[in-house]
């Protein structure tokens, strides 16, 4: 089950969770969280649903059928936040995860202060996999620029977060480096080919991929390393429809498809 804000380029959100979760051989439920204006530039508004009726999407779902795992986007507002994290406190036993999406790739603002100390206080403890890039990770973490991220998931893991996957898409490497830390430090770290372009998606792309694999039972580091297998592999087939950026094409061919773990 997917929470998150509706992206009409079918580049992000709550169609590119759908899209991702179905490529991965698992059936997408969804609960629209907020609506967004946006293209492939950027984020225009951002419109928060209000909180019952989330409520009462996930509601009628979750009293039908079973969920083997649940994915969070954007939810748009602090009170919705805390109402998403009631719910799932009923579901201790499922994984969560967790894509704290603050900022647009152009910068806009996807989150307040009050959404995000809200996200802190009720969703970490609740959470299996967080994956912040690097800037979300050292401001979820209340560290400054620059700041060592490995100091960063600490900070998180001692918030009740069992895992933490930062991803190095923002640092100034010549490779892509995403290190996956639990409670003894860092666990695995794996390195990807940077691809060239700006591409819109990947996030949600990568943290809807690794709630579809553990849904279909894979331990935590197994499923983070598919999940990013398929996300780069998603990236280096992606396509421009308009005049922005890339956006991630979530159905490889039958060979990339095939090399998949």
């Amino acid at each position: 089950m997917s929470f998150a804000a509706t992206d009409p380029t079918g580049g992000a959100g709550l169609q590119a969770d759908v899209m991702t979760i179905a490529s991965l051989a698992c059936h997408p439920v969804s609960v629209a969280t907020a609506i967004t204006v946006q293209d492939t530039h950027g984020v225009r508004e951002l419109y928060p649903l209000e909180t019952r009726w989330i409520v009462e999407q996930a509601r009628a779902v979750l009293d039908e059928m079973p969920v083997a795992a649940f994915k969070l986007g954007i939810l748009g507002s602090a009170e919705n936040v805390a109402a998403v994290a009631a719910l799932l406190v009923e579901y201790p036993r499922r994984p969560l995860v967790l894509d704290p999406v603050l900022a647009s790739g152009r910068g806009d603002s996807l989150a307040s202060t009050a959404t995000l100390e809200a996200l802190l206080d009720r969703l970490l403890p609740l959470t299996t996999v967080l994956t912040p890039n690097s800037l979300e990770a050292r401001r979820l973490a209340g560290a400054a620029p620059g700041a060592d991220l490995a100091e960063c998931a600490a900070r998180l893991i001692a918030r009740g977060v069992a895992h933490v996957l930062i991803t190095g898409t923002h640092e100034a490497d010549a490779e892509v480096v995403n290190t996956l830390y639990g409670s003894g430090g860092a666990r695995h770290a794996h390195t990807w080919k940077r691809l060239p372009g700006s591409y819109h998606g990947s996030g949600c792309t990568l943290a809807s991929a690794i709630a579809a694999q553990l849904a279909l039972g894979r331990t935590v580091v197994d499923a983070v390393l598919a999940a990013q297998d398929y996300t780069w592999r998603a990236l280096q087939a992606g396509f421009r429809p308009g005049g922005g950026q890339f956006l991630p094409c979530r159905f490889p061919s039958p060979q990339s498809r095939a090399a998949l773990p």
